[in-house]
């Protein structure tokens, strides 16, 4: 690794610290270094606030003129709710700029490093540019097809079950790998369940290794089955969260969704398609309000549902070294599967984690709906 991918490295790891509360925007970090000496670190903390290179060259206390900063993602050069980073970068005097890769919002996209040329600042692309992508592969879909980077997991056993016969499913995997699943948690805007996972466990779908950084909650329940009592309902009014229910029947339950409304629940309405909740639109909706991710933890036709209607971008599978000893158990996918080999779906970028006995398999996936 070569000085550059060093302070880029450093950069990279800067940026992580924002996961969890930058949504929609992505994360960022940024490095200042002058005749060899670091300056500066500072990363995109919170969506709304300053961006890593503006947060970087007002807390720096040194004369950062002639200096070189890296940052992981193209600099902005337009307002939002912040000032263009471009602009503090011209006039703080850098010298030069090490860019890990482009920025593909519209707004941006090679913008940024023309106007740092065009103001005399060297700059050079690429630098760790595929680590520098990975790190906001949810920013670069939503971004462009304004729907939510959807990812999937599971846990099962060595046989392919993600609960027994009765259901029973506590607990597959160990403590090691629940923790990570709390990390994908944070990472996410949100998590989403079908009805007959809230009937069967009563989950709290929250995010223990960190406070206030729970995502979104997302209940798909077409008739509105949803219990009173429920932790869901019961903690809705910390924990921001979507009840989704089919636009038709809507009449039928006034009641129970008044009921809803005054627990903190937010109902939203859609259409039917071919006897579930259209997903195509909720997932536009749930663009629209900002939702750029969506971590589908089950049940198992829930997740039929999403790899049906090519919405998945990410397998995340837990598999602990269990077996049920039978085919009456549950798996991970419902329904009719697919008759030849040739047919199925293939993760590419696969990469392995391992806590302890249990091995976690993560990849994207290589068809994926044309939005």
């Amino acid at each position: 690794m070569d000085i550059n991918e060093k302070y880029m490295k450093m950069a990279i790891e800067e940026a992580k610290k924002g996961m969890g509360y930058t949504s929609p925007n992505p994360m960022v970090g940024c490095v200042i270094v002058k005749d060899g000496k670091v300056l500066e670190k500072a990363c995109h903390e919170r969506y709304g606030e300053y961006h890593a290179e503006r947060n970087a060259l007002l807390r720096c206390k040194e004369d950062v003129k002639d200096a070189t900063l890296y940052v992981t993602l193209e600099p902005c050069c337009h307002t939002g709710k912040t000032p263009p980073c471009t602009d503090i970068i011209i006039e703080k005097g850098i010298k030069k700029v090490y860019v890990g890769c482009l920025d593909v919002n519209p707004l941006v996209a090679g913008k940024g490093i023309q106007k740092l040329k065009d103001n005399g600042i060297e700059v050079v692309s690429g630098i760790l540019e595929k680590e520098c992508e990975e790190l906001n592969e949810i920013f670069n879909f939503y971004i462009k097809n304004k729907f939510p980077f959807v990812a999937v997991k599971y846990a099962m056993t060595l046989d392919g079950k993600i609960a027994t016969k009765t259901n029973d499913s506590k607990w597959i995997t160990n403590e090691k790998s629940r923790n990570y699943v709390h990390g994908l948690r944070k990472k996410y805007s949100a998590i989403l369940v079908g009805i007959n996972t809230v009937l069967s466990d009563d989950p709290m779908l929250n995010c223990r290794i960190e406070e206030n950084v729970d995502p979104v909650r997302i209940i798909l329940d077409s008739n509105l089955r949803i219990p009173m009592d429920s932790n869901i309902v019961n903690t809705a009014k910390d924990i921001k969260t979507y009840v989704v229910m089919e636009k038709s029947v809507e009449k039928l339950y006034n009641d129970k969704i008044e009921c809803l409304e005054k627990a903190g629940i937010n109902i939203m309405k859609c259409a039917e398609k071919n006897g579930h909740i259209d997903l195509e639109e909720l997932l536009k909706n749930l663009g629209e309000i900002k939702i750029d991710s969506v971590l589908v933890e089950g049940g198992s036709n829930v997740i039929k549902s999403f790899l049906d209607n090519g919405f998945v971008n990410r397998i995340y599978a837990f598999i602990a070294p269990k077996l049920t000893i039978g085919d009456d158990g549950i798996g991970p996918v419902a329904g009719c599967g697919i008759k030849d080999m040739k047919d199925s779906l293939v993760l590419k970028d696969v990469e392995m984690k391992r806590f302890d006995d249990d091995i976690m398999i993560t990849g994207g996936l290589n068809v994926y709906r044309n939005n």
